[in-house]
C-alpha cells in the first residue's frame, strides 16, 4: 500500500523502500519499520527513479491519479485483467486508448 509523507503526498513503495534502507544504515529500525522494509523489498519491483518516471507518465492521463500511478508501478500490470483492479473502486471505466497507453508505458519498464 502506498503511504503519504508528512506533506500528504503519495510516496510509492519503491521510495518507501529506499527511505527505510537509508534509515537502516543509520540506526536500528523499529519492529514496524523492519516489517515495512521487508514488505517493500518483496513488492517493489522497480527502483525509485523508474517508479517516479512511470508514475509521472501514467498520471498525465486525465483520469489517472498519482495514487493510481503508484499502484500501477507497484504491480506492473501486463494486461487489462491485471490493470482493472487498480481502478475497481472508481466510478468510471477507462477507455481502451487509456488502457493501451498505460500498458505500453508499463512494458517499457519490465
Amino acid at each position: 500500500m502506498d503511504e503519504t509523507d508528512p506533506e500528504g503526498r503519495i510516496v510509492p513503495l519503491a521510495e518507501v523502500k529506499s527511505m527505510l534502507t537509508q534509515d537502516e544504515k543509520e540506526r536500528e529500525l523499529s519492529y514496524d519499520k523492519r516489517v515495512a522494509l521487508e514488505h517493500a523489498k518483496m513488492f517493489s519491483p522497480l527502483p525509485p527513479s523508474k517508479t517516479r518516471d512511470l508514475v509521472t507518465k501514467v498520471s498525465k492521463l486525465e483520469r489517472v491519479s498519482v495514487a493510481h500511478g503508484a499502484k500501477i508501478a507497484e504491480i506492473l500490470p501486463r494486461d487489462v485483467d491485471e490493470l482493472r483492479p487498480v481502478f475497481a473502486k472508481d466510478r468510471f471505466t477507462l477507455e481502451q486508448e487509456e488502457i493501451d497507453t498505460i500498458l505500453e508505458a508499463v512494458l517499457k519498464y519490465i
